[in-house]
């Protein structure tokens, strides 16, 4: 092999690694410029061209008086941030039931949920405190309670799982609906089973009241009315009349006996974990909307309650002293489970009804 060749060689050798080397140059500096632009990005925080987006599931429709306000506080939180964060609304159990939203929240699938208070008994016993039956006479007592000091002393207890509560929604209070026979007095009760959505306290109610309840999904109900699978349900009458449930029962009994309260929940750490200024922006927009949902919710309340007398059901109004004999019948409820909800709390919060 001659000098010449071995010299020429060597050249596009030193060429071919040159050229390797470049170009592995030329691709590092690239990687380092995308994640340069990356953290840059990251630490300017969500834009309108890259915004947030984080989603809120429930489970009723979106024209319920709790769709309305969760699609007004999206509505509300992109205007305010000027699009830097998108909050998708999927109502109608799209994403996840009652109970399997709580999960999915812990595990940060979903940002927002705003389940009825009964369903966070398993995971805060405490919150059984707002199933008690004839607890609050009427519905400014329980706002009293919401927004005052026990209501958010509740709320606390969400923290031991790692959640954090941001607000109570109304939705009325509830009705005995079933399609046996009209419920005047507790003997009507008697060897009828109720759907209820969870909750030893509720389930004990039915008990004393002679009666037995299953624990349902809320998306199962009108399937298990129309089966035979359930008898009846206590539920709000905005509840009643958007689920359409007049039309697999027969009798509706204005009791009044509980308050049907949602909890909008999200996850301590995210929510912790957010920029200020959109964690300001986002509770002061929600405490505008909470109030706004009240009002919305008792108009929807009266409404509900029209619409339904022009069905078919039988509407069953109860004289004081059948309601009286209600709340004795249930009265042993309240020494049964008072230290599960807490002493205490539940204590003080008989004392502030009697105000």
């Amino acid at each position: 092999m001659s000098k010449r060749f071995l010299n020429v060689l060597l050249v596009g050798l030193l060429i071919l690694v040159l050229a390797v080397v470049v170009t592995g140059c030329g691709q590092s500096s690239g990687e380092k410029e995308v994640k340069d632009s990356g953290s840059k990005k990251e630490a300017q925080g969500p834009t309108k061209e890259n915004p947030m987006v984080l989603k809120f599931s429930h489970v009723n429709t979106a024209d319920h008086p709790k769709g309305v306000a969760a699609q007004r506080f999206a509505d509300l939180v992109y205007e305010r941030t000027d699009g830097r964060v998108k909050i998708e609304v999927y109502p109608s159990s799209q994403l996840y039931d009652d109970l399997h939203a709580v999960e999915a929240l812990q595990a940060g699938n979903i940002h927002f949920i705003a389940p009825f208070s009964g369903k966070l008994t398993g995971y805060a016993p405490s919150f059984q405190l707002l199933q008690f039956p004839f607890l609050f006479p009427t519905p400014e007592d329980f706002y009293r309670f919401s927004d005052g000091e026990l209501g958010q002393r509740l709320l606390g207890n969400l923290e031991k799982i790692g959640l954090k509560g941001l607000a109570y929604w109304d939705n009325g209070f509830m009705h005995l609906l079933n399609s046996k026979r009209p419920i005047r007095t507790v003997e009507d009760f008697k060897g009828l089973k109720f759907r209820i959505p969870g909750g030893k306290i509720t389930e004990a109610q039915y008990k004393f009241f002679g009666a037995s309840a299953i624990t349902l999904p809320f998306s199962e109900v009108y399937a298990a009315l129309q089966q035979g699978t359930v008898d009846g349900l206590e539920n709000s009458l905005t509840n009643i009349e958007t689920m359409k449930f007049y039309e697999v029962t027969k009798y509706l009994t204005l009791s009044n006996h509980s308050y049907l309260g949602y909890i909008v929940i999200t996850n301590a750490d995210w929510w912790e974990g957010l920029p200020d200024d959109i964690r300001q922006i986002m509770s002061d927009t929600l405490k505008e909307v909470s109030q706004w949902q009240r009002e919305k919710a008792s108009k929807s309340d009266q409404t509900s309650l029209e619409k339904l007398k022009q069905t078919d059901l039988e509407i069953i109004e109860l004289t004081s002293d059948e309601l009286d004999k209600m709340r004795e019948a249930v009265l042993p409820l309240y020494q049964e489970f008072e230290d599960v909800v807490g002493k205490d709390l539940l204590q003080d919060t008989i004392e502030m009804t009697q105000k």
